[in-house]
């Protein structure tokens, strides 16, 4: 079940059907991009510390803002690639 607080951070999906296993890479990719400390902390109890990595190493093109991947991938001590690039 996904939290009611992080209902603004995947705006335009109806999160009642939202499943955390199938989803999972557009919660993860969506809460780190946009979320508060209070959304990112649920995250974190909810996934594994390496499926975060993962998306984080491997992200969805497009879908990113630079700013917080690179965040993450220092964070995280990671290496992503967007677009060809390597972030780090």
């Amino acid at each position: 079940m996904i939290p009611e607080f992080v209902r603004p951070f995947l705006w335009s999906y109806d999160i009642s059907k939202m499943n955390l296993k199938r989803d999972k890479k557009r919660i993860i990719t969506n809460i780190l991009n946009f979320g508060t400390t209070k959304a990112t902390d649920w995250l974190f109890s909810i996934y594994d510390k390496n499926d975060i990595k993962e998306n984080v190493k491997n992200p969805m093109p497009g879908e990113w803002s630079e700013k917080s991947l690179n965040f993450w991938s220092i964070v995280l001590n990671v290496e992503s690639k967007i677009e060809g690039r390597k972030i780090k």
